[in-house]
């Protein structure tokens, strides 16, 4: 018996699952370099000019079909979730 298209796409979507996570962890081990970098400068860790140029750099490539605005509430969290880690 041939396998169902739903379950074919459920595979393609735990594979994409996967990638994101493994690209989420790659993201979060440059924001610890990052992060020591701004601790060994004194720097703040909330940088809202850096934040708003990722938003936009995120949007501008977006080509859907999730909204701009769903995009960048994905990131938001992304952001905070990374924010906490430099911390």
């Amino acid at each position: 018996m041939a396998p169902q298209p739903e379950a074919a796409a459920r595979q393609e979507i735990d594979l994409l699952d996967r990638q994101i996570v493994a690209l989420l962890n790659e993201r979060a081990k440059v924001v610890e370099v990052i992060g020591a970098l701004k601790q060994q400068a004194q720097m703040r860790v909330y940088e809202p000019k850096r934040e708003d140029a990722v938003y936009a750099n995120i949007t501008a490539v977006n080509q859907g079909p999730l909204k701009a605005d769903a995009v960048k509430r994905i990131y938001e969290r992304i952001i905070d979730e990374m924010r906490t880690l430099q911390r």
